[in-house]
């Protein structure tokens, strides 16, 4: 099946949380036509959408709303985005995280929700002995926890697939982008989502 729609995330960890819980949701991005592609972070997401649309496939996708400006700019420079305001590119399909993804599934889940997450994967111990570490002693679990799943190559997408298999509800940026991909879908065969 032909990709119809590339749903753009700034990294590995941001794939793996999508792939998730649009699985759990029951959604097959494959069946409608639907990729997830990481832009290497939203400096990007310029060559990332002008390589979807030279393909003729739709785009979406999620950004750190620190990184907005890039994401507005890049649809402004494609013709996809006329004033590159939150609230238009929300409407195109590509919603902020709060900070970013982990933030967003850390606030789902809770703290606690999290450290339990850590401790499932069998990184307890090393998490403890991370957050021994002077420079990061007293910070708030979240802020270690945050950094903690940045400092060994892979762990951050393991722990974005983890903490997302485990959040209680999707994340509001997620089921925006969800919602979003699942309708396309359905205007396409002419069915609802």
């Amino acid at each position: 099946m032909s990709v119809r729609t590339v749903v753009l995330v700034e990294g590995a960890s941001d794939r793996a949380a999508v792939e998730t819980l649009a699985a759990r949701r029951g959604l097959d991005l494959a069946a409608v036509g639907a990729v997830v592609v990481t832009m290497g972070g939203a400096g990007g997401a310029t060559r990332a959408i002008r390589a979807a649309v030279s393909q003729g496939a739709a785009v979406c996708g999620l950004y750190d709303v620190g990184e907005e400006g890039f994401v507005a700019r890049a649809l402004l420079r494609h013709g996809l985005a006329v004033a590159g305001t939150r609230a238009e590119l929300a409407a195109l399909g590509f919603h902020a995280c709060d900070r970013d993804l982990e933030d967003e599934l850390v606030r789902g889940l809770g703290v606690e929700g999290a450290l339990a997450v850590v401790v499932q994967e069998g990184e307890g111990d090393r998490f403890r002995t991370f957050s021994g570490q002077p420079e990061w002693r007293g910070r708030p679990a979240a802020e270690r926890l945050h950094r903690f799943w940045g400092t060994t190559a892979g762990r951050k997408e393991r722990f974005g697939r983890a903490l997302a298999a485990a959040a209680p509800v999707e994340p509001p940026p997620i089921a925006a982008l969800l919602d979003h991909v699942a309708v396309g879908a359905g205007e396409r065969t002419g069915g609802g989502a």
